[in-house]
């Protein structure tokens, strides 16, 4: 496996990543995949011994169904991985359980967090932009996850 710079950082990334959006049922995701906890972790275990170090999902994937089931699949191994996931997408009817502002970003990540049992996230990602909140607020929230030591990038 070749292994490349984090864009500017000095972190390390396996050229391949692996998307885990197939991982869970649920919600309009599920037509992606929907595998469960014993096919994903046959298929993490093949990435892993690739030498893919590097995997993505999302809280939007199977309602964070996603997230839990990497979180499970990745906890003898999570300080050998850099653990991708992101923030935009509606989770629940609640009015502002969606987009970009400070409220929501907090939130989400705590809730990513928990999902995959882990301290923090190496990268959090905005899924998609937010036509509603201003730029300014939303590069504040993540900053200051990153300053809280949640989110590493």
């Amino acid at each position: 496996m070749q292994y490349r710079q984090l864009g500017k950082s000095g972190l390390l990334v396996s050229e391949l990543s692996f998307g885990a959006m197939s991982y869970g049922a649920g919600g309009y995701w599920e037509v992606v995949g929907g595998l469960n906890i014993s096919e994903a972790q046959r298929l993490t275990d093949i990435a892993i011994d690739g030498g893919i170090n590097f995997f993505d999902t999302a809280d939007v994937y199977s309602h964070g169904r996603s997230e839990e089931i990497l979180g499970e699949t990745v906890k003898d191994k999570r300080n050998q991985l850099v653990l991708a996931t992101k923030v935009r997408g509606r989770m629940s009817k609640e009015i502002n359980d969606v987009g970009l502002s400070r409220s929501h970003i907090i939130k989400s990540c705590e809730e990513s967090l928990r999902r995959l049992g882990t301290d923090f996230i190496d990268l959090y990602i905005v899924h998609s932009f937010d036509f509603i909140t201003p730029l300014e607020e939303t590069l504040s929230a993540l900053n200051c996850l990153v300053q809280q030591g949640k989110v590493r990038y």
